[in-house]
């Protein structure tokens, strides 16, 4: 039975994205290369079928992994767009982006791509890439944790290469002013407005004390929001029992493993864990606003996160004869 709950509960989510009118939603590349939506339709008609229920028992395992497996994709596309290259270790004198500040003892769910990858391989050789992989994985993981779907448009080839200075470089940080969010986002072709929406993956997940600090020095950072009293006491007791290296605090307290509209709630609370969080809402008239309607109606920041991460998704991927199909997704071939 549990073997075909997985299958069954990725055609209920295709069924209800075909009602909502976006099943042949086409994104494209830089070059006018399109990717599509039933790339492994002919090649591997079983592909999404496999990862979903991979993204299920991994998150059935440990609720946290749709968080990481979400952010995974994230820091991928931010560096020379959606290639996979997070994904590549460091070996002899290659070195990749595992190391960079944002991804060091950060990045989490290398071990679940591993496993698709896997199972892909013995499927469909040579026929999956790993780019595709997270951008599904992605999908699957806010799904699984109650928030909108999407079609995902695949056809993305992975990268031979990677850039640790790139990673450094174009991630925004967690002490970010919105000024330096949306530099950061219109630098990668991203709107004020993709912004917002897709901060609102911090409804699930958790962050070392280490990233918020700045939040624990007297109810204000660098960047001026003001903080909840109370919600800055709490932080203050648990990042000095076991370390800012070390402790981890919810990113939502409320919902921490659900995927909603509460991280909004809570920025307006005060309750921004992070200073990168707490300022939109309190740096920026405009941000406020979208705020406040994702606050009012959840349909809204669903809707509006599905089209930014079609978006970010569609961002410089390798399509045509650039790139490969890893074998391995943590080594070129």
């Amino acid at each position: 039975m549990a073997k075909y709950l997985g299958f069954y509960l990725l055609v209920m989510l295709r069924l209800a994205m075909a009602f909502a009118g976006i099943l042949n939603e086409t994104c494209y590349d830089d070059t006018g290369g399109p990717l599509r939506a039933d790339e492994y339709q002919d090649t591997c008609p079983e592909a999404e079928a496999i990862i979903f229920s991979w993204v299920q028992k991994a998150v059935s395992d440990d609720p946290r992994m749709a968080a990481s497996l979400l952010r995974l994709h994230f820091h991928d596309c931010f560096v020379n767009g959606c290639d996979a290259s997070v994904l590549l270790d460091d070996v002899g004198s290659f070195v990749g982006e595992k190391t960079a500040a944002p991804n060091l003892n950060s990045l989490r769910g290398f071990e679940v791509i591993d496993e698709i990858k896997s199972v892909l391989e013995s499927v469909c050789p040579g026929t999956v890439s790993c780019a595709d992989i997270l951008a599904i994985t992605a999908r699957d993981s806010v799904v699984l944790s109650g928030g909108p779907g999407w079609d995902v448009q695949k056809g993305r080839r992975d990268s031979l290469s990677a850039s640790k200075a790139a990673a450094n470089n174009n991630i925004p940080g967690p002490n970010s002013s919105v000024a330096t969010l949306v530099a950061k986002f219109q630098s990668v072709g991203l709107t004020l407005n993709d912004m917002v929406a897709l901060s609102g993956a911090h409804t699930m997940g958790k962050a070392r004390c280490s990233t918020f600090t700045s939040r624990l020095t007297g109810g204000s950072n660098s960047n001026g929001p003001e903080i909840n009293v109370k919600f800055m006491e709490s932080l203050q007791q648990l990042c000095s029992e076991s370390g800012t290296n070390v402790t981890l605090a919810q990113l939502d307290l409320v919902t921490p493993a659900t995927f909603d509209n509460q991280y909004y709630v809570n920025l307006l609370s005060g309750e921004g864990l992070l200073a990168s969080d707490q300022a939109l809402v309190s740096g920026d008239d405009q941000t406020r606003r979208i705020v406040e309607s994702y606050v009012e109606d959840t349909m809204i920041f669903f809707e509006d996160f599905r089209k930014s991460m079609l978006k970010m998704g569609s961002l410089g991927p390798l399509t045509g004869n650039n790139g490969e199909i890893r074998r391995n997704c943590r080594a070129a071939n």
